[in-house]
């Protein structure tokens, strides 16, 4: 659920709404149910005014769990005229379904974002019967207007902006309305009826704002293109058209003149057939035609418009929800979609019946921002005082989800799997140190603690207890210290990981002539400019810090407790890079290329990626200042939602944000895309017996473990999920480490059946290809759930594609599949084979995909979205399960592991941690760990304890780490839960 930061002041409340009418929109006057069993998610709703508010849902809740949520929250009675919408992965306009899963509908919950917003337009405003839902419609208008979907000649044009302008600020003043037309546009044409508007304002002196909500309704009814979304069709001819739905029926629009109209009473039914459309109309002598057909984009626009008429048409017409249909006993026909909620007559009876106290909105008028443009930009404007609701954004993405139990015990591989120095060990075998013991560890075993280096063994400690806390007693105690101080050391990592590729990778290919000089220059063009601008942010935000810490500023008067100015400066002056970062995907495909034409080429950047200072696979270093947009938004959403509207930085973090919002908007096209590039590619280093992994309109989804079923029993192989293919390897005994592909199962067409009893295995499922069917089993039920939940997604991509008969594997496999397939011998062998191999390739034994190999777990692309977005560095003081002390390490987390540095000035970690398997909590009383915001790390027999410097740090890296771990405790201690 949203967790709103002061109870008190709900957006109900503020406008006046009773507390006590939560709504249903299946049971009306009932509170939102109580959600499903299972680990939470967190939702981004966008509101009518423009804040974001952040829910929390189960991740097996329907729609429903969160739209009532929504409504709820703002105490919205008349909450069926509204929906919830988003872009899904075709990137078309939906709605949510509110009877499906949530998480089944949207694949990317961490990187998108559902805007509520009207969805059903009633004829006549009157029978809105909340001032409530009358002033969310006034928004929705005065949204429709600014991005011209609501086209009207300029007299209407004029006066319903004067209406809205007469909402927000009041009484007409000539200099106050004049500068507020100048820093905010409600049309694109705005200034070529500046005039008109002005001269209507003036009429409408001693309005309130409702009655402004109510002319502005009263105008926009009337209009042609009220509440009217086209959608593009062609008729028979091929002449272009554009459809909608609106309450009276069907409308058929040219350009946006109406020139047809098919009254519900006239249809007599309305369906599809591929990216046909058909409208059967009801016997009539005087036509000719009993079906009208128009032609669609694809069937995925026939059907998105069906719904939507199916909808409008349950919506205004019935006089209650319809029921379920009941479920077929054998075979089913046609969609089992229908409407859900309450009809308009419904809402209207309950409203009435009901005998709600109507309070008046207590709404403050807007002030003048003529000597503050740079707080309310042309391109995105504030939300007004009288907004709908604060601005409660959930930093806190998984805090008080519920956490799954440990599922990796039963790996055959399950031990810790880390790489020391970039080259080392694996299941605790440390390559060239075999004397040194890790605590607790007896000489027989001469088994090593995974993080096992001269600075990380017991030698190494520092005991500096008593020092610490006295130097912590002397920093500020303020939040938004904390948060500045997480900008500090992020941006000291990112300014490093720039440094890899503006210094390190560039000094290797500058002396190499095979290394072309366009994709030299390119790389060079787009990444200095960036890293000589993050030099010198950097440097600000360090003197900012140490002037807050009162190092520094002695002698200096001022308030430097803050940092939105700083912020604000910078992200501005980040702008004006936006040309260089909208390159940095054309840097990775042109880099790719040249790889894919060279093979010099190819192996200079392998043997670069072998280099200490290349932690990561390289590809990654290329997208981190996209990433780092999401990392600024996320810290400016933290500090507006920690500030008070009246303190004096929040005005600036508040314009700050609207400007790094508007840049992630501007790319996050191309991050998603080129995200699923990277991962693509990735994998194909990983994978051997494969073609073509990389092309266009492919998708990754998933990789993992899963044991096959065979005639010899349960095979322990690696599975990788795309939106067209299931392909299963297992690992390779080649000096490259590489998983060897045995088989593909081709999507289209495929069914997927459980069948835990049918074979007797725990957790297992039937895939029945058209080629062949196979048996997989799970490690646990909730991996099982996921594998299952996402192949059956991927089901649906695939069906939806063109090209059914994919195949990925190489000529040799596909043509002799039996000879390419291991034996049973070599599976074992390769067991032992992985050390030798390990200590020639480096990094390629540390990759998600060996990690997942041994810990016996899955991963999927929704899980590596999130890892973008949580990244964090700073100092973290480290013990063993069996030691006395704490020592002071540098800790950077990222792509799912934590990298240890002596400190934040190293060039390369000197050890990793994958964090895959692993559990994370907090210590129990028996464990006597006396210290505060302590967490602990936990796989099988391997323990590791952390200490952070403040609650916000605590809860920073226990979220971050969460996200990293797929097996934890169901829930934190209570005094853990709420720290803010």
């Amino acid at each position: 659920m949203v967790e709103p930061t002061d109870r008190s002041s709900t957006a109900g409340q503020r406008l006046g709404a009773p507390e006590s009418f939560g709504v249903s929109t299946l049971e009306p006057g009932l509170r939102p149910p109580t959600q499903p069993p299972g680990k939470l998610v967190s939702i981004r709703v966008q509101m009518l005014d423009d804040t974001q508010e952040v829910f929390q849902i189960s991740q097996r809740s329907p729609g429903k769990v969160l739209f009532d949520l929504v409504c709820a929250h703002l105490n919205l009675t008349e909450g069926d005229y509204f929906g919830l919408e988003y872009q899904d992965q075709r990137k078309m306009t939906v709605w949510l379904d509110l009877l499906k899963p949530t998480l089944k509908q949207i694949r990317r919950p961490k990187n998108t974002i559902l805007r509520f917003v009207v969805k059903f337009f009633p004829p006549d405003h009157t029978q809105l019967m909340e001032e409530l839902t009358r002033y969310l419609f006034a928004l929705q208008i005065k949204h429709d207007l600014a991005c011209g979907r609501l086209i009207c000649n300029d007299t209407s044009a004029a006066l319903m902006v004067s209406h809205i302008i007469q909402s927000e600020i009041g009484d007409f003043d000539d200099t106050q309305s004049w500068q507020h037309l100048l820093h905010n546009k409600y049309l694109p044409d705005q200034d070529a009826i500046r005039d008109k508007i002005t001269d209507c304002h003036r009429k409408h002196v001693g309005q309130t704002p409702a009655e402004s909500d109510y002319q502005l309704l009263e105008i926009a009814r009337r209009l042609e293109m009220y509440g009217i979304r086209l959608h593009p069709a062609k008729d028979r001819e091929g002449i272009k058209l554009n459809l909608a739905v609106a309450h009276t029926g069907v409308l058929v629009f040219q350009g946006y003149t109406k020139i047809n109209a098919f009254n519900w009473s006239k249809i007599r039914k309305l369906s599809f057939k591929r990216k046909r459309f058909l409208i059967k109309l009801r016997a009539d002598p005087n036509s000719h035609h009993d079906t009208l057909e128009f032609a669609m984009a694809s069937r995925d626009c026939c059907k998105i418009f069906w719904k939507i008429c199916v909808e409008y048409h349950a919506f205004f017409r019935l006089f209650e929800e319809p029921k379920p249909k009941p479920k077929p006993i054998l075979f089913t026909r046609g969609s089992s979609f229908r409407f859900s909620g309450r009809t308009q007559k419904q809402i209207i009876d309950y409203v009435k019946d009901s005998e709600l106290k109507k309070v008046p909105f207590e709404r403050s008028p807007v002030r003048n921002r003529d000597s503050e443009p740079v707080l309310q930009p042309r391109h995105q404007q504030l939300p007004p005082p009288h907004k709908l609701a604060q601005s409660h954004r959930d930093d806190q993405w998984s805090r008080s989800a519920a956490l799954r139990s440990p599922s990796s015990g039963d790996s055959p591989l399950g031990s810790p799997h880390v790489v020391v120095n970039g080259n080392g060990p694996v299941n605790d075998q440390v390559m060239g140190s075999p004397s040194v013991l890790g605590p607790g560890q007896s000489p027989e075993r001469q088994q090593l603690s995974p993080l096992t280096s001269p600075l990380l063994t017991e030698a190494g400690y520092v005991r500096n207890d008593d020092e610490d806390e006295a130097r912590r007693k002397k920093f500020p105690t303020d939040k938004a210290y904390f948060i500045a101080k997480e900008l500090l050391t992020t941006e000291r990592t990112y300014l490093k990981d720039l440094q890899v590729i503006t210094e390190s990778f560039q000094s290797i290919v500058g002396k190499d002539e095979a290394f072309p000089d366009p994709v030299k220059n390119l790389i060079s063009a787009n990444y200095d400019p960036v890293y000589k601008f993050h030099q010198g942010f950097l440097k600000e935000v360090e003197q900012r810090l140490a002037q807050w810490e009162g190092r520094s500023n002695a002698h200096i008067k001022g308030d430097y407790q803050r940092i939105g100015d700083v912020l604000l400066k910078n992200i501005q002056g980040l702008r004006q890079l936006t040309i260089h970062l909208q390159k940095h995907s054309e840097c990775l495909v042109e880099l790719e290329r040249a790889c894919r034409t060279s093979r010099k080429v190819e192996t200079l950047c392998r043997e670069f990626e072998q280099q200490r200072v290349c932690y990561l696979p390289f590809n990654i270093f290329l997208l981190r200042p996209l990433h780092r947009l999401l990392h600024y938004k996320l810290i400016l959403e933290r500090l507006c939602k920690h500030y008070p509207p009246t303190h004096d930085d929040f005005r600036d973090c508040r314009a700050a944000l609207a400007d790094i919002s508007e840049m992630v908007l501007q790319l996050q096209g191309t991050m998603m895309k080129m995200e699923n590039f990277q991962k693509l590619l990735e994998l194909k280093k990983d994978l051997t017996g494969i073609d073509g992994l990389v092309i266009p309109g492919r998708e990754f989804i998933r990789l993992g473990c899963l044991s096959k079923l065979s005639g010899k029993g349960l095979q322990q192989r690696m599975f990788f999920l795309f939106s067209d293919s299931l392909i299963y390897t297992s690992r390779g005994m080649t000096p490259s480490n590489q998983f060897k592909v045995h088989g593909q199962l081709p999507l289209y067409g495929m069914t997927i059946r459980e069948s835990e009893e049918e074979w007797g295995v725990p957790h297992s499922f039937t895939l029945f290809g058209q080629r062949q069917s196979v048996v997989v089993a799970a490690s646990c039920a909730a991996e099982m759930e996921r594998w299952v939940e996402d192949i059956r997604l991927a089901i649906d991509l695939a069906e939806q594609s063109s090209s059914p008969d994919t195949d990925l594997l190489s000529s040799s496999l596909s043509e002799n599949s039996k000879s390419a397939i291991y034996s049973e011998q070599e599976m074992e062998d390769e067991l032992c084979s992985s050390r030798s191999s390990l200590e020639r390739q480096g990094h390629r034994g540390n990759t998600t995909v060996h990690v997942c190999w041994h810990r016996n777990t899955s991963v999927s692309m929704v899980d590596f979205s999130v890892a973008v977005e949580n990244q964090l560095s700073g100092n973290l003081l480290r013990k063993f399960k069996n030691s006395n002390g704490w020592q002071k390490l540098w800790v950077v987390f990222t792509n799912f592991s934590l990298f240890f540095y002596k400190s934040h000035q190293d060039d390369y970690p000197l050890a990793s941690l994958p964090l895959l398997g692993y559990s994370v909590t907090v210590p129990s009383e028996s464990e006597n760990i006396h210290k505060d915001y302590v967490f602990k790390l936990h796989f099988k027999s391997h323990v590791y304890y952390f200490r952070s410097e403040s609650e916000y740090t605590f809860e920073r890296w226990m979220e971050v780490i969460r996200s990293a771990t797929c097996s934890a405790s169901r829930s934190l201690p209570s005094t853990r839960k709420d720290l803010y």
